[in-house]
């Protein structure tokens, strides 16, 4: 069943051709996941951001591994695949017009995100509101290395090859796609920062 996490509606934007055996409904006019959850009408819900009802300390909702954080762990250390959350996307015919355009955006991107990391380093001033954030930071880098969010082809490519394997294995694409085929060739030049 697929619909809004905590609002009802959210229509699919995309067909899709499902794996045989595997259906979609979609939820019911005016409910919402989160009170279909709640409701006991569905047994498990799975989604970008943790619904309302798990924060409301309702004893019928709980987390369907006991300990996530832990959880996830574990599975990187065992796979070191950390999935993709976001993908920048640059129109083709902009980069057949210009060719140097993707090696441009990713340099744009890595320098941002060099910015955004000096701050979130800086302890003498926090950036964020979470408490321990240079602890978390500091194990963040010795489970993951010190580029914990890499960008480009090449740091991702065992992350994206496993995410077009589950794609195609879903049925959310009819064939297996490429690496090759889903980036522009100018897309594996190195940004230079």
């Amino acid at each position: 069943m697929r619909g809004g996490i905590e609002k009802p509606g959210r229509p699919e934007k995309i067909a899709i051709t499902l794996p045989q055996g595997v259906s979609v409904t979609e939820a019911p006019a005016g409910r919402s996941l989160s009170e279909l959850l709640l409701a006991g009408e569905i047994d498990a819900l799975i989604g970008p951001r943790t619904p309302s009802v798990m924060t409301a300390a309702d004893p019928r909702v709980g987390w369907l591994v006991a300990d996530p954080r832990s959880a996830a762990i574990e599975n990187y250390r065992r796979t070191k695949n950390f999935p993709i959350m976001h993908l920048i996307g640059v129109r083709r015919t902009l980069v057949e017009q210009h060719p140097w355009l993707p090696s441009a955006v990713l340099k744009a991107f890595e320098q941002a995100k060099a910015v955004a990391f000096a701050k979130l380093a800086d302890t003498s001033a926090g950036k964020v509101m979470l408490p321990f954030v240079d602890q978390q930071l500091q194990e963040a880098q010795e489970l993951m290395g010190q580029d914990f969010w890499p960008y480009g082809v090449s740091p991702n490519r065992r992350c994206l090859e496993y995410f077009l394997h589950q794609h195609h294995k879903q049925g959310l694409s009819d064939r297996l796609v490429t690496i090759a085929e889903l980036f522009h060739p100018a897309t594996f030049e190195t940004a230079r920062i």
